[in-house]
């Protein structure tokens, strides 16, 4: 099975929110933790473990932010 690494430029996240509407199994949320450079909110990566690497979220993203690789597992 094949793992998913999704990566978030944080700087480049504006926290709009399209990626986490779009995503399919939950995987992204807005992070209310901490904000970015810019002093938004950003999107992070919340059940990495349900991507089904489906690229819904890197497609959406208005910005490119949000990149998808697949890595198998060995």
């Amino acid at each position: 099975m094949a793992k998913a690494i999704v990566t978030i430029d944080r700087n480049s996240c504006k926290g709009c929110g399209l990626c986490v509407s779009v995503c399919p199994k939950q995987v992204l949320e807005i992070d209310k933790a901490s904000f970015n450079a810019k002093g938004v909110f950003p999107a992070s990566v919340a059940n990495i473990d349900a991507c089904i690497c489906c690229a819904s979220c890197a497609v959406m993203c208005p910005d490119g932010a949000i990149t998808i690789q697949k890595e198998e597992e060995d």
